[in-house]
């Protein structure tokens, strides 16, 4: 079982592997004829290519979901718990080669990636739990001899989008919600970084998940549209970009799908003087320039408020001193953004900033990495002055820039949160219980932190981004996420004893 696969031209000159589709089961070589490479970002290492999935390709992903449907449904709900007890053994058993082939392709640091595949397994373990969670409501005589309980039936086939930026992470909140609620899948991966999610697919197959349950198509625009049109799928969950993520839900839910989209954001990090201050400027750097800001919770925006502006300068030093080099370097803090035309943007972003007047307090662009001359690398990045309606503060850049705006105190700064239209997440570092309890009332933002800079709720919680960052009432895992894979049938029962018959009853009400 191979789902990326080396090949030879006829020369015998050896080429990049190709990346399979996965359909009813098997790992199959695509017929497309529109490729695109995987490249390792650090080195332009072409890795492998990948398929963009004809509608012919596409359209046997769902039927084999559809067919597998019809016996996985009434898998008994322990069968399936077991599955991914056994998934999530088999991801621990894998996570160093899961971490390798997540940095080679995607640029996070070794650390960072294994941290990606662990907040993925962590709701793999929750699945496992489907037992508890699926359990629907009874209450017993609520008329004479009458009970009315709930059942929560799955959907049938289900579908995934994930980003580039997590190719572990997201696709384990998908699919194995979807499956362990008793529905069947297609999975679209990005098609930057698709090999560490296909290597998780074979694990997945290897814990027991049965042929045509879980399938796996790639490619662009055209495989999106299809996956929103097609007719036999009966729910799209997607992460990723505003603009994709709004044609994505915009589009599902004209064609009559439940429709979930995490999309972009502007996190804004509040700090208030009376704030730990090294414990708050540690945060706030890991936060901006980890993961390279690839990062749609990423502390992108701080708004320092009064006195704690005195700070800006140590922050400079601390980002100053990360080490920016390979994912697979030893030490390294800050890896390459994911592709040229990423760094080409970032640094577009950049020079926007300056010359819209915001002060460049520390310029990561260019960067010397002795070894990887070629590697798309721009480091930390910090920005003073800013202020709303310049660019750098109305764009999500998605790099390692941090923009820094004042407030003279927590109202204004809450004022400016409430303001921005993105509401993903958010963060206040003070030290008053006060402070906090007001700032966790009156934010407008679905995800709070209070001292804890990238508050991504674990799997017991549910993701809960709002506003401009999210379409759809349900979030992507957690108590959520089960309510979005499954329809809700109440039933109204009573069993009439012989002995005892009464009369027509021509009233709506029940006795």
């Amino acid at each position: 079982m191979q789902t990326v696969a080396p090949s030879k031209p006829a020369t015998g000159r050896a080429v990049p592997p190709t990346v399979k589709l996965l359909i009813n089961g098997e790992f199959v070589d695509s017929r497309s004829t529109q490729w695109r490479d995987v490249v390792n970002p650090a080195t332009q290492q072409v890795l492998a290519r990948v398929p963009f999935a004809t509608p012919q390709e596409l359209n046997a992903a769902v039927a084999s979901a559809k067919d597998a449907f019809r016996t996985w449904r009434k898998t008994p709900i322990g069968t399936r718990a077991r599955i991914f007890l056994k998934y999530q053994q088999l991801i621990r058993e894998h996570m160093k080669e899961l971490a390798a082939i997540l940095t080679a392709e995607q640029g996070k640091t070794l650390p960072d990636a294994e941290g990606d595949i662990f907040r993925g397994l962590e709701v793999v373990e929750h699945a496992a739990n489907i037992g508890t969670l699926q359990m629907g409501e009874l209450a017993t005589n609520v008329a004479g001899g009458v009970d009315t309980y709930t059942l929560l039936q799955p959907l049938g086939v289900c579908a995934g989008i994930t980003p580039f930026n997590f190719p572990a992470m997201i696709p384990l909140w998908m699919f194995p919600m979807a499956i362990a609620t008793g529905n069947t899948f297609v999975l679209k991966p990005s098609e930057q970084d698709p090999m560490v999610t296909m290597r998780l697919v074979e694990l997945a197959l290897e814990a027991g998940i049965p042929r045509g349950v879980l399938n796996v198509v790639h490619g662009g625009e055209e495989v999106v549209n299809g996956l929103c049109d097609h007719q036999d799928i009966k729910a799209i969950s997607f992460v990723g970009s505003t603009r994709v993520g709004t044609h994505v839900y915009q589009r599902a839910t004209l064609a009559g799908k439940r429709a979930q989209c995490m999309m972009g954001a502007k996190n804004h990090a509040v700090v208030l003087p009376d704030a730990n201050k090294d414990q708050t400027l540690n945060n706030l750097a890991g936060a901006a320039f980890g993961a390279a800001g690839q990062r749609c919770m990423a502390a992108s925006t701080a708004v320092f408020v009064g006195e704690a502006q005195r700070w800006i300068p140590e922050l400079v030093e601390k980002a100053r001193g990360l080490r920016i080099n390979a994912g697979a370097e030893a030490g390294t803090d800050v890896g390459p953004v994911v592709s040229c035309a990423a760094l080409q943007r970032i640094s577009g972003l950049i020079e926007k900033g300056v010359a819209e007047g915001a002060k460049l307090e520390l310029d990561g662009r260019n960067p010397k990495v002795a070894g990887y001359e070629k590697g798309n690398f721009v480091g930390p990045t910090i920005f003073s002055g800013v202020k709303p309606g310049m660019a750098i503060y109305e764009q999500e850049i998605f790099g390692p820039v941090l923009v820094i705006l004042s407030a003279a105190t927590l109202d204004e700064a809450i004022d400016l949160v409430n303001a921005n239209p993105n509401g993903n997440g958010t963060a206040l570092f003070t030290q008053s219980g006060a402070a906090a309890r007001r700032f966790q009332e009156d934010i407008d933002v679905g995800q709070v932190g209070i001292n804890v800079p990238i508050p991504v709720p674990v799997p017991l919680f549910s993701f809960t981004g709002s506003r401009a960052s999210k379409l759809g009432d349900l979030g992507p895992y957690g108590k959520q996420v089960i309510l979005f894979y499954t329809q809700t049938k109440t039933v109204t029962q009573r069993w009439f004893d012989d002995a005892a018959v009464s009369g027509v009853n021509t009233t709506i009400s029940l006795r």
